[in-house]
Formats: C-alpha cells, structure tokens, sequence
C-alpha cells in the first residue's frame, strides 16, 4: 500500500500537487487546532511529501512558534527543536533535513500545542501509515496535545487495520 500511493504522488503533475497543497493549506489555516495552537510541530518535508515550508512561514507570520523534529535512531525516537531559520537546518541519513542541536533550542513536547504528523495513508477512524519508522506512533504514544494529518483525497481509504502501537490523529485535513 506504501508503494502504490507513494507512485500516486509521484505521478501527480507540479501543478495538481500545487493547488492540492493550496487547498490543504486553507483547510489547515482555518481548522480551530490551528486558529488555537501557538506552538507547532511540522517536519521539513522532502521529495513527494506536501511541502511544509508555505506552513511554517506562515506560522511564523502569525507569531506561532513552529518546532520540527530531530530522529534519534540509536534510540528510536523524536525530540523537537524551534525553527527560527532554516540555516539551523543539517542534511543528514536519507537527505532529510533535521534541526543542528548545537544552534537551535530543544521545546518539550508538553509545550507544544499542535503537532501535524505526516503519513501515506489514512483511514476514517484517523489512523494513519507512515513510512515506516515507527518514531511518531512511539511519540505520540506520550504526547498529550493535538494532532492533524494532511490528506489527498487519495490518501484515505476504508481501513488500516491498526497494530496495537498505532496512534490515530485527532483529526485530518483534506484538500
């Protein structure tokens, strides 16, 4: 299922995968987790994901403090860091784009408000198939705050069949 939707969003042109995200954005923009949330989590998002760079922006212009998250996989886990310029930003396994420790200021995550985990596929119940690292179900398995997906229509179908590690999302944003 990975590999099917993951060839679905490649194969999305530049201009149907743009005004996808600029709906999205405008559903994420007016939903009430985001009107509310004053401190945010979002990855920095490569290759086919839906470009989060147009959200953190315009977090930060509506004075939100926006987090991104740092892998540990020595110890399979995330720990996120505030994102006040992308030159905090280090390339580092697989070319992700994670913050540097050494120039940017760890938040608990008891401090953040929203957290928008990404994922492949979605089902009506809002869990969600990631790519398979298992870090945001061990986080979210502690997390306390609110949590959205954002969605392709295509991305949801009838059901996940959740492991028992699975952690649904309080709700998801679609175009």
């Amino acid at each position: 299922m990975r590999n099917e939707i993951k060839q679905k969003l490649m194969g999305l042109s530049s201009k149907e995968k743009t005004r996808i995200e600029l709906q999205l954005y405008q559903n994420l923009f007016s939903s009430t987790y985001w009107m509310q949330a004053e401190v945010i989590g979002v990855t920095i998002s490569q290759g086919n994901e839906w470009e989060t760079r147009p959200i953190i922006e315009a977090g930060k212009k509506q004075g939100k403090k926006i987090v991104v998250p740092k892998c540990l996989p020595n110890e399979s886990k995330l720990l996120f860091y505030h994102l006040e310029s992308f030159e905090q930003l280090e390339k580092v396994y697989f070319g992700l784009l994670e913050p540097n420790p050494a120039v940017s200021i760890q938040i608990e995550s008891n401090k953040i408000d929203l957290i928008i985990v990404p994922g492949l596929l979605f089902d009506h119940l809002n869990y969600r198939i990631g790519h398979g690292g298992g870090y945001y179900d061990r986080f979210l398995a502690e997390y306390t705050g609110n949590t959205i997906s954002l969605a392709w229509k295509e991305q949801i179908i009838e059901s996940i069949s959740p492991e028992s590690f699975d952690v649904p999302v309080n709700r998801i944003i679609t175009n």
